[in-house]
């Protein structure tokens, strides 16, 4: 996929990501994507991918509040970057280039 290698789970994190503009921390990440998908996904193999992406540069991410509810613990908050915007963006050209070159006989 063009200079940036993007695996198939990590599109559909940085897009659950982009989704949940603003309240994208692990758990809701991690439901979202199994409603929205119907998908099952451990909590490991999500946080090992949302690792991944911000150390590729793709997401940031920040420290909330520490809550009560949580015992004082705080969640960490990711959002896609301007450079994560880039290559989702490139994913999805990519794809539709892909998408628009198949014939119509080959689906009849």
């Amino acid at each position: 996929m063009g200079r940036h290698h993007l695996g198939e789970f990590e599109e559909v994190v940085l897009l659950t990501v982009a989704i949940l503009h603003g309240e994208a921390y692990g758990l809701a990440i991690l439901q979202e994507i199994e409603t929205r998908l119907g998908r099952k996904v451990s909590i490991g193999s999500m946080q090992t991918v949302l690792q991944r992406l911000e150390k590729k540069g793709y997401l940031s991410s920040e420290f909330g509040e520490a809550t009560a509810v949580r015992g004082g613990k705080r969640k960490r908050y990711f959002q896609v970057t301007s450079y994560g915007k880039k290559v989702i963006t490139e994913a999805k050209e990519q794809r539709m280039s892909l998408w628009s070159a198949i014939p119509k006989i080959a689906f009849e």
